[in-house]
Order: C-alpha cells, then structure tokens, then sequence
C-alpha cells in the first residue's frame, strides 16, 4: 500500500535501532516519540500497546518501600498545563491513528492524572473505545496525605480505528479470554500484584507495569505474527511481553538510561526465546 505520509514528503527515516531482535522482526529506538511514529507507514500496525506520561511530576511525595520519596521522575513527567497536555496527548494519538491498520486497536494506561484527557483525545479523534479495564493492585503504597482514598487502580482504555456497524472488526480472542477465565466470561476488573523482583533484575522504571497484564491484553486483541508498537517503551515490558506471545515488536524510549535498560531486557528474552526453540 503506497504510504500518503511518503507520498507528501512527511515521512522520516527511522531512528537508529539500539536493539533489534535475531530474526530482525523486531526493534527498539532511543528515540523522541514523535520521530518515532512519523517514521511508521500508514496502516502498518496492529496494536499498540503504551503507557504515556503520567505528567505528575510536581515536586509532590509518595511512599516507596516504605519511604516517602518524591513523586519527580524528570522533565518528560512534568504537565504543561491542562491545554497543553491535553494538545500533547491529541497530537501523539493522531500518529497512533494512522499508523494502526483499519482493524487495529490501542491500549493505554494512565491514573487520573492522564486518563480523562486521553480518553476525550481518543473520542475527538473518532476512535470507539470497547473497554475500560481497571488494574486493581493487592498491595497499593499508602496515602500520606490522609486527605483522600489510597490509590489502589489504574485504567487502561482499549479503543479500536473500527466503526461500530462497519465491516472491519476488530480481534478480540474471546474463547482464549473464557478459557483463562475458568469458563467464565472475562470481567474489565483485572486483579494482579505489581512487577515483582524478578521483572526488575537488570533495573526497573518508575512505573513499570506487570508482564502479566501487557500479556493479557496482546493475548487478547492480537494474534501470532501481529506487529505490536510502544511508543513509550519505559523499561521495554511491551516488547518483552510480545517476544513472549510470539509477536513482532517496534518501540522507543526518549530516556537514554530506560532505553538501554530496555535493551537489556529486550536481548536477554531474544536470547531465552532462541534457546528454547
């Protein structure tokens, strides 16, 4: 398919790959998002799957083991301001748009702090939202503040480019999904611990999110061979979690240190994955 972006001149060279897999089906970039994605023909992926900015980053503390440690994590966390955020969230999501195939679907997770603006991004620009997942946590930090409830959920928003009624649809592995669940129809509420030591042994990100939840959700809406994007790789738990399901992975990661923690991570599953076929 010709790609409009190339035809208009639009479309960027992709980055130099920092990782890329033995069979060469899948690659990691340190890279901003947006030289990522504009790199990207159109309708080229079939999920993505991204945990963006949390902009939360506001000289604030939290608890952490048992400390209470500051909520900063650097400069790509801080918000704008409500405006620019939200126009932050609308342009990367465009990108995400029509790079995803007819039939593709998105995943993104976010706490309060981020959600809203991305789920009204996500309606703005005609995508149809098909679920909220809620991420229960057993073990959640405790509040310090004592002024409100302990945050113990984060939402995922799972949208597909396919109109409701139309003849695109979108996967949706629904006997896989019973199966998993004794039999029973899966429910959006999902409960599962956070990383465990064993996710965070060549280092761990500040928000890093459990392989078994990124697995549950490819497993879901992709099948074998699919092209997974993460645009906001972090510590690279997307692309692992797609090696492991047997899909094709692209992402990037801006940070330098989580790029190449993401690496790491990235080439010991290749690795795993070689010598156990």
């Amino acid at each position: 398919m010709t790609n409009s972006k190339l035809q208009r001149g639009l479309l960027k060279p992709p980055p130099r790959p920092l990782w890329q897999s033995h069979d060469r089906r899948s690659t990691l970039y340190h890279a901003a998002q947006e030289d990522f994605l504009c790199s990207l023909p159109d309708g080229s992926v079939d999920c993505i799957w991204t945990d963006p900015p949390y902009l939360l980053s506001n000289n604030g503390t939290t608890c952490i083991a048992g400390k209470r440690q500051s909520v900063n994590k650097g400069q790509w966390d801080q918000s704008q301001g409500w405006a620019d955020d939200h126009r932050f969230n609308l342009a990367w999501l465009r990108e995400c748009q029509r790079c995803l195939s007819p039939e593709g679907t998105i995943w993104i997770s976010g706490t309060l702090h981020i959600y809203v603006s991305v789920g009204m991004a996500l309606r703005e620009l005609g995508f149809r939202v098909l679920n909220d997942i809620v991420w229960e946590k057993p073990n959640p930090p405790p509040n310090l503040g004592c002024r409100c409830f302990t945050h113990s959920t984060e939402i995922i928003l799972w949208a597909t480019k396919a109109a409701k009624g139309s003849p695109t649809r979108h996967v949706f592995n629904y006997a896989r999904m019973k199966a998993d669940n004794n039999g029973r129809q899966m429910k959006n509420v999902w409960r599962m611990p956070a990383p465990g030591k064993n996710e965070k042994a060549l280092g761990k990100h500040p928000t890093q999110k459990p392989l078994a939840l990124i697995e549950r959700c490819l497993s879901a809406s992709t099948n074998v061979g699919a092209h997974v994007v993460d645009p906001f790789s972090g510590s690279g738990s997307t692309g692992v979690a797609a090696l492991r399901l047997n899909r094709r992975f692209s992402g990037c990661e801006v940070d330098a240190n989580y790029a190449n923690l993401a690496a790491r991570r990235l080439a010991l599953e290749d690795s795993t994955a070689e010598t156990c076929t």
